[in-house]
């Protein structure tokens, strides 16, 4: 049995008009796994069309994790382009719902009852609530990324909005969040508001201003290693839950693996600078 499984749909990205190529939680997420511990007992559980797999399964296999994957009716779809310094998005496929008849079917099957569980929601259709009660059960810990909560699931534009409902919140064990993300769902980013989702670890990460980890008992400030290089910051997000993930897996507390997940980003995104 797998000790953490990460799930979640894979997703043809397209950039500026390049071609397209792999994308999604599951793959960054995939890819930060690699660089920090390449030795964890991760199992990937991943679907996009049968027509995609030559392009998108390859390149997450390159990455050596024990994998599972099924053909989905479409594969989930985004595109990008910049205007000025604001990255605008467009979601172009939606992809298939995970349901809870894939969790207690071949999902079980990869993952048994791996307790920790991170979630690769890229839009809020992708786990509905009723598919996340279904994979919190036998008391796994599931760990999200705010971006699957707050992101509408309808073609166009990305639209973000606070419609969750909120029995999703009831399946989280730990949920991450951009100081963007939690004034969409609670209005602020002070640690009583963000006490309101009722998830027991909420981690609010504010760049190079640091980390906030809230939990019931208390909101803890852990700063931000400082990197004097410049960097390239495409993926630290995933690279920093991973990182928490894995600390937390291996018996940390919530701010204890929030220092680590900072060391270990700072140190990753200092080792690919230009200048390292």
């Amino acid at each position: 049995m797998p000790y953490v499984a990460v799930i979640g749909n894979l997703v043809k990205d397209v950039i500026e008009g390049a071609p397209p190529r792999a994308g999604g939680a599951v793959f960054h997420q995939a890819r930060a796994f690699h660089r920090i511990a390449p030795e964890a007992d991760v199992h990937l559980v991943t679907r996009c069309a049968a027509d995609d797999r030559n392009l998108l399964v390859p390149p997450l296999e390159k990455f050596g994790l024990p994998l599972t994957w099924r053909p989905a009716r479409e594969t989930q779809a985004f595109s990008f382009h910049y205007e000025g310094e604001s990255r605008v998005m467009e979601v172009d496929a939606l992809g298939d719902p995970w349901t809870p008849d894939d969790i207690e079917g071949w999902v079980a099957q990869a993952i048994g009852d791996a307790p920790w569980v991170m979630v690769g929601a890229l839009t809020r259709a992708d786990f509905p609530p009723e598919t996340l009660a279904a994979l919190r059960a036998h008391g796994r810990q599931l760990l999200v990324d705010g971006q699957g909560f707050v992101r509408r699931g309808t073609l166009g534009p990305l639209v973000r909005d606070a419609l969750v409902p909120p029995e999703a919140f009831a399946s989280v064990r730990g949920l991450k969040l951009s100081e963007s993300e939690a004034r969409v769902l609670v209005g602020s980013t002070e640690p009583g508001d963000l006490r309101r989702l009722c998830v027991p670890e909420v981690v609010l990460t504010r760049g190079s201003q640091g980390t906030l980890v809230v939990t019931a008992e208390s909101a803890e400030h852990v700063p931000a290693v400082p990197i004097t290089e410049p960097v390239d910051p495409t993926g630290a997000g995933d690279t920093f839950w991973v990182a928490y993930l894995v600390a937390r897996s291996n018996g940390a507390l919530p701010v204890e693996a929030a220092h680590t997940a900072s060391e270990t980003t700072s140190a990753i995104l200092a080792s690919a600078s230009p200048d390292a």
